[in-house]
């Protein structure tokens, strides 16, 4: 199914699957592919982060995950994936692993629709993983 999502600012991700089909203003978008569901967030809309620190402790290795998913981040350092189970949580949950830091964007992941909304405070409000809403808050 073909998602649009946009926020406060006016732009708009149009995403299909795992990747990005369109990018542009709602009206664009929209115009460009008409009946998809919209989902609008009040916020910025831009590119999920790349989390660089260890990873947030957890019962878990799934819940760590999704403690990195809940700050915008759909990519974490090899570094800090440090046993089998957690590199499984993340690709369970297809967080991308990352040889090394530095700037990411979804253009560098082959267009793969890792987006994330965070309001004026710079506090995730919803993190969309290879296309998937992983993370919303309430």
């Amino acid at each position: 199914m073909l998602t649009i999502h946009t926020a406060d600012e006016g732009g708009a991700v149009a995403v299909e699957g795992a990747r990005i089909a369109g990018v542009g203003t709602l009206a664009e978008i929209q115009d460009r592919f008409p009946g998809a569901r919209v989902r609008s967030w009040p916020g910025v809309l831009g590119p999920a982060r790349v989390h660089e620190g260890p990873l947030p402790d957890a019962p878990s290795p799934r819940e760590r995950i999704h403690a990195v998913l809940k700050t915008g981040a759909t990519a974490v350092l090899a570094e800090h994936v440090d046993s089998p189970e957690l590199r499984a949580a993340a690709e369970r949950n297809d967080v991308v692993i990352l040889a090394a830091p530095g700037p990411t964007t979804p253009a560098d992941r082959a267009d793969r629709a890792d987006l994330a909304v965070f309001d004026e405070a710079g506090e995730c409000i919803a993190t969309v993983c290879a296309g998937r809403l992983v993370h919303r808050r309430r």
